[in-house]
């Protein structure tokens, strides 16, 4: 455990989900070698977590109220940031509390730039329910080029970031950027599939492959500008026809089980 009173303030802090990552995908992903960046990052691997939600809209407004996935295991686990709540049985030394209705508000109070890069349909901000989340953010932002149809989402969303990141380098961000690439239709990682009917097992990993091969920017970035504590994790998993089930929002072991890290990176420890 993080004690967080130690990091909030002094450190910038990325907070990356992997939007519909599964966990026993992500683990094998590592163990074959195949996300290479992302085991030079987590040389323990990956933790095994439960959502707090099973799709996108209901694991961020736990997320935003400071209940990251829980580890699956018995016992009570301490949580990195609370929100100020009578009788949280769940808020404890090291964790950063705030007095405030959601922890990105937490940050601005305190100085922070917040920023949200949108993927999947929840920060488009095209109606009302889509600019909830967004709405949360000093700033936020959503381009097609981030959603889950174009190829190269990831490759977007990191250059973006990279140039925000450039503007303001001696304020302290809290990033928030939600990877659209793993979300249906994940097809078009594997060549000749097409159309939503070829999503599979093996385009799920292989677009975890490719998220993996455009992160290295955006860490190397985060590191010129200061010391930063690094959250990456799925908020839900999916199913690809395991007992019937197709997709998320549901109740089943492959959606509520997922993969997570946390870890503290300083400034310039990055060859």
């Amino acid at each position: 455990m993080h004690d967080m009173n130690q990091i909030v303030g002094k450190s910038n802090i990325l907070f990356i989900t992997l939007d519909t990552l599964r966990f026993d995908i992500a683990q094998q992903e590592l163990a074959a070698g195949r996300t290479p960046f992302l085991a030079s990052l987590l040389p323990a691997g990956w933790e095994e977590r439960h959502a707090p939600g099973s799709f996108t809209y209901a694991s961020h407004c736990a997320f935003f109220a400071g209940f990251l996935p829980t580890p699956a295991r018995p016992g009570v686990h301490e949580r990195l940031f609370s929100l100020k709540f009578a009788g949280s049985e769940t808020t404890g030394t090291s964790s950063y509390c705030f007095d405030t209705p959601d922890i990105v508000s937490g940050f601005s109070d305190i100085g922070y730039r917040t920023i949200c890069i949108g993927g999947v349909g929840f920060f488009k901000k095209q109606n009302p329910l889509s600019c909830v989340l967004p709405n949360l953010f000093q700033e936020s932002y959503w381009q097609p080029e981030f959603g889950v149809t174009d190829p190269e989402s990831t490759r977007h969303q990191v250059e973006f970031a990279i140039r925000l990141l450039q503007e303001k380098p001696d304020q302290k961000v809290f990033l928030f950027m939600n990877l659209s690439a793993l979300h249906q239709p994940n097809c078009h990682y594997l060549p000749g599939v097409e159309g939503i009917a070829g999503d599979s097992l093996d385009s799920h990993a292989a677009a975890l492959r490719y998220i993996d091969s455009q992160l290295p920017p955006l860490f190397q970035a985060l590191n010129q500008v200061g010391d930063s504590f690094v959250i990456i994790s799925s908020d839900h998993g999916t199913t690809y026809g395991e007992d019937g089930y197709t997709g998320h929002r549901l109740g089943h072991e492959k959606v509520w089980t997922i993969p997570y890290a946390d870890f503290h990176m300083t400034r310039g420890s990055l060859a």
